[in-house]
């Protein structure tokens, strides 16, 4: 079979792309004013009053996580590389087990809006949520560059729009969702997306098996007759063992401490509802995974790598490309709305975390120490949505023609380093202190900026250098242990009775979502009478 060779639509206004976009956005701007009518308080703003259900969260979640560099990366990655471009399915897929065994209960047990609620709850508040708040905003800018540079190239192409226009655009309609619907808004933005993307990368999976006759089998053989059978093996596009070892930690940890993921478990009534929905988000993305490697190859085969890397080096535009060839301009353009639709969601969903940081962790809780009435609160927190996505909107044009795939795996590395090894630590480890809490988010977080920067993706790829001081393009295999390290010894050297005694009440509300009840009081009687206890009644969460 060969490649496609008819001329691309792509660069073009497309009209099919257009009317789907504006009916998107019609559809989720009339959720934002639904949702505005109903987000009335902080807890409404950041956990949409912890009423949305299990199964809601579930397709939220995956929402939330199946972003652009899903569903245009690993297609891509798989169309230019084989195989390997699996590597990053299975490293983000393999993290949410992590996030179902260990993260949602307790967390969602611990905290109120954000993951530094969960490893503050028995530390020293300013502190901790200080350190927090770094690793959380520097995720989540990192983040938002990549998904606003992502947009501007994605939409320019497949929408003829300016670069500019494009990001400007994505930032506004973001602003909206988030300022006026809170997470009410985002929840139903995400689950709405989610539906589009597995349906639409269902339908171009279908469409590219009934050329071979439904048969995987013999996609892959064409794949393997076209380009070798190296195709269907590892190692062309990560070699090095070591490579592919620290690749996968931060990919799976990462997940596990991603802030706007986290945030996501505080929406839902209880702990059970938390893991049912991780149950299936992860269901939701396993398949959505798979499907992307049926759209890699059919790219591989369909459309070719030459045409691939023509339009896109880094072949971010193969699945697009592959909808133009099964489907037509009319396919291209439902693909390139749901692409849009892919980026809005994700990025909203950051905004909302780095607002809750902002707003929660460093307003509340730092500056006001507690005592900021409900309506600053809120006030706060849609002043902070606005300064972040106005930030997102000039970060995505200061960027343009940037390399943005470094900044992605930056804040994989960084959520990985600096989020997780505290959370975890918190939550399991008796002995851990104040300061080891804030020493192992610190040396997570700059570590991991300090070894990207000297890695060769910024020192040989993008800087052109010939050689690169730190091996390793990803560093997690030495930031993830060294975060845990520095957390241990820290707080192995600055012991803190308070945090240690508190431990129990910890383990308890963990695993029961309660309160422990104090010990029986006995009121003073008649000598040699033993009046009953008085217990309080241990208080829900």
């Amino acid at each position: 079979m060969n490649p496609s060779t008819a001329g691309s639509q792509l660069g073009q206004p497309n009209t099919t792309a257009i009317v789907f976009f504006l009916l998107f956005v019609g559809i989720t701007l009339a959720i934002t004013y639904w949702a505005a009518r109903r987000t009335k308080t902080t807890s409404e703003f950041f956990a949409a009053g912890g009423n949305i259900s299990a199964v809601q969260n579930g397709f939220a979640l995956a929402g939330d996580f199946m972003s652009a560099a899903s569903f245009l990366g690993i297609a891509g990655l798989v169309a230019t590389s084989g195989f390997d471009g699996l590597i990053y399915s299975v490293g983000w897929l393999v993290g949410w087990p992590v996030v179902t065994f260990l993260i949602a209960e307790p967390l969602r047990n611990l905290g109120k809006y954000t993951f530094a609620d969960a490893v503050a709850y028995r530390l020293k508040q300013t502190p901790v949520r200080l350190s927090a708040a770094v690793g959380t905003l520097t995720v989540v800018i990192f983040y938002l560059i990549a998904q606003m540079v992502g947009a501007g190239n994605l939409i320019h192409l497949l929408f003829g729009l300016s670069y500019e226009m494009a990001v400007i655009t994505v930032g506004a309609v973001m602003i909206l969702y988030v300022l006026f619907g809170g997470m009410i808004a985002t929840t139903w933005v995400q689950i709405v997306k989610a539906v589009l993307l597995l349906g639409g990368a269902s339908a171009l999976a279908v469409a590219v098996l009934w050329k071979f006759g439904m048969n995987p089998a013999a996609l892959f053989s064409e794949a393997a007759r076209m380009y070798g059978p190296e195709v269907l093996a590892p190692g062309k596009l990560v070699a090095n063992p070591l490579e592919t070892i620290s690749l996968g930690v931060a990919l799976m940890f990462g997940t596990a401490g991603l802030p706007h993921i986290l945030m996501r478990f505080y929406t839902v009534p209880d702990a059970k509802a938390a893991r049912t929905s991780v149950f299936y988000a992860t269901g939701l993305i396993g398949f959505f995974y798979l499907v992307t490697f049926v759209l890699g190859f059919g790219a591989a085969v369909l459309v070719g790598r030459q045409g691939i890397t023509a339009v896109d080096k880094g072949g971010n535009m193969a699945a697009p490309m592959l909808a133009e060839v099964v489907g037509g301009t009319g396919f291209l353009g439902f693909i390139s709305a749901v692409s849009f639709a892919t980026i809005l969601a994700v990025v909203a969903g950051l905004t909302l975390s780095g607002a809750a940081a902002l707003s929660h962790d460093l307003w509340s809780h730092v500056v006001r120490k507690g005592h900021a009435p409900e309506s600053e609160q809120l006030k706060v927190a849609r002043l902070a949505s606005l300064l972040l996505g106005v930030l997102a909107v000039i970060l995505g044009v200061v960027f343009k023609g940037q390399n943005v795939a470094f900044m992605v795996g930056l804040a994989f590395a960084i959520a990985a380093s600096a989020n997780f090894p505290a959370l975890l630590l918190s939550m399991l480890w008796r002995g851990f202190t104040t300061r080891g809490a804030v020493a192992s988010m610190l040396t997570g977080a700059f570590s991991a900026v300090l070894l990207i920067f000297l890695s060769p993706t910024v020192q040989v790829e993008l800087l052109g250098n010939a050689s690169a001081p730190f091996p390793l393009k990803n560093p997690g295999l030495v930031t993830i242990p060294l975060s845990f390290l520095v957390g241990w010894v820290v707080s192995l050297l600055s012991p803190e009775d308070e945090a240690s005694r508190r431990f129990a009440e910890v383990q308890h509300r963990m695993h029961v979502g309660a309160l422990l009840p104090p010990p029986v009081v006995t009121p003073p009687g008649p000598a040699g009478s033993v009046p009953p206890g008085i217990p309080e009644a241990p208080r829900k969460v």
